[in-house]
């Protein structure tokens, strides 16, 4: 899958050969078994659909400014489609923010070949295998590392991340200071909107698009756009 997220011809670029690295990977034998589970078992709506059922790497623009670090695939949303944040409701929400932002040329993000092309930004996750009940153990995590270190490593302009929820913030910033990358000192707490200066990319902290943060209010549209109103300020 070309780092655009299959929108159509372009040279080759390393993040491709990292993305072949990342679907093939079976590493974590819990994570293995039930990304596996869920293609076979599917959700009713669904069941008519080809699973992707393998690891789901990052997509977007190599040449990003801005990265979006969410936690792992959703169940029946980028474990089915194989792209992160397409065919669920938390891709609604972010797509369309984005969108609004001017770095996403749709507002919709339903499968991986619906030509939605990312400007300037690359969206990727701290675990690349959907977990049950989205609660990874602490091998898992480690065993993901590598792979959004390498992303960084590709993705040589980002100027700023924005970190969707509580796990996917304290990640990322435990990444950047093992990197050597200065920052606050305590080690900054997670609330929605707070901006970390380190001496490398700025990280924004967001609530994530979650359906139990936009269905009860706790993340409304208007919070979420103030975000990435921040990004483009700082980008």
């Amino acid at each position: 899958m070309p780092a655009g997220g299959d929108v159509g011809w372009r040279p080759m670029h390393p993040l491709d050969d990292l993305t072949a690295e990342i679907t093939a990977c079976r590493r974590c034998p819990r994570l293995v078994a039930w990304r596996e589970h869920v293609a076979v078992a599917k959700r009713a709506a669904f069941r008519d659909e080809e699973y992707w059922g393998r690891p789901v790497a990052g997509f977007g623009d190599p040449a990003a400014r801005l990265l979006v670090v969410g936690l792992a695939p959703a169940a029946h949303g980028a474990n089915r489609t194989g792209r992160m944040f397409t065919g669920d409701r938390s891709g609604d929400w972010l797509f369309r923010a984005m969108h609004r932002a001017g770095f996403a040329s749709s507002p919709e993000s339903r499968h991986r070949g619906d030509g939605l092309v990312l400007e300037g930004a690359y969206v990727t996750a701290a675990l690349r295998c959907v977990p049950p009940a989205n609660q990874p153990d602490v091998s898992e995590r480690d065993h993901c590392r590598e792979w959004l270190e390498r992303e960084l490593d590709l993705l040589g302009r980002i100027r700023v991340i924005v970190a969707l929820g509580g796990f996917a913030f304290d990640h990322i910033l435990a990444v950047l200071r093992s990197r050597g990358v200065s920052m606050p000192v305590p080690r900054p707490r997670f609330t929605h909107g707070r901006e970390v200066a380190t001496s490398g990319p700025v990280v924004l902290a967001s609530y994530h698009p979650s359906q139990q943060n936009t269905f009860t209010g706790r993340l409304t549209e208007e919070m979420f756009d103030s975000v990435f109103a921040a990004v483009r300020r700082l980008a």
